[in-house]
């Protein structure tokens, strides 16, 4: 049986934090340029990165968090049946990696002001624009040596590895807030409260043949079942796993 899981956020900036996780694991799957189309999905990561960054100040918001997340942990020193030293682990990899967050520049600063980049990124926003004719110094870069290439990407990768750090031990403890439940959606639908929820994580067999459409917010929210086969609602009980993550 195969399981599909499937992961939603109620909030906009839990929204904003699995886009840029998904446009990190991107970046870094097409780092090795292992083919030769893999150049295009490595820089529309980078580029589509440099958007969120223009238009979200995450860098004190994702600090912001972290430092949340310390301070719930540290409620929990001395407290008799909790493991306190794999809590104090927890915490000294939260202060780490906060204090790296900190002292770093603002995300995307040396991408942005990278020459090469500069001159490729308004042709990546165009239907096509990245042809030989349209991008020359492209077409120029992309067959340099791949060992060169390489080289580039991690050059450029690892102005970002404080984000990746910090936006990884994040979602990391939010999501062990989260016990998957057995639940049931009745006729295809289910609805429930969710105090201060960031972020719903599904889990259900493939074999149902439909996927979840999710509506809500930090304090509630329904899911309905849909067919995929017709693109209606589905009319059948889905019994499904469900966590919900602070």
């Amino acid at each position: 049986m195969t399981i599909h899981k499937f992961e939603h956020p109620l909030n906009e900036k839990a929204r904003t934090y699995l886009r840029v996780e998904s446009l990190l694991r991107q970046m870094h799957h097409s780092a090795d340029f292992s083919d030769s189309l893999k150049y295009q999905q490595f820089f529309r990561s980078i580029f589509d990165l440099l958007e969120i960054f223009e238009q979200i100040q995450l860098k004190p918001e994702l600090a912001k968090d972290l430092e949340k997340q310390r301070l719930t942990y540290k409620n929990w020193l001395n407290v008799d049946g909790v493991d306190q030293e794999k809590l104090q682990s927890i915490l000294n990899e939260i202060d780490t990696t906060h204090k790296k967050l900190m002292a770093d520049e603002r995300f995307g600063k040396t991408l942005k002001e990278d020459r090469f980049l500069s001159s490729i990124r308004q042709r990546f926003n165009l239907p096509g624009g990245t042809c030989c004719f349209d991008l020359p110094a492209l077409h120029y870069w992309n067959h340099q040596p791949v060992e060169q290439r390489i080289r580039n990407a991690k050059a450029w990768m690892d102005t970002l590895n404080s984000l990746s750090e910090s936006l990884t031990l994040w979602l990391k403890l939010c999501r062990e807030t989260g016990y998957a439940k057995p639940q049931i959606a009745r006729k295809g639908f289910y609805q429930s409260e969710a105090e201060g929820a960031s972020i719903l994580r599904l889990s259900f067999p493939m074999e149902h043949g439909v996927f979840p459409m999710i509506s809500g917010h930090k304090n509630r929210f329904a899911i309905k079942f849909m067919s995929f086969e017709t693109g209606q609602a589905y009319s059948q009980d889905v019994e499904f796993d469900l966590a919900v993550c602070c």
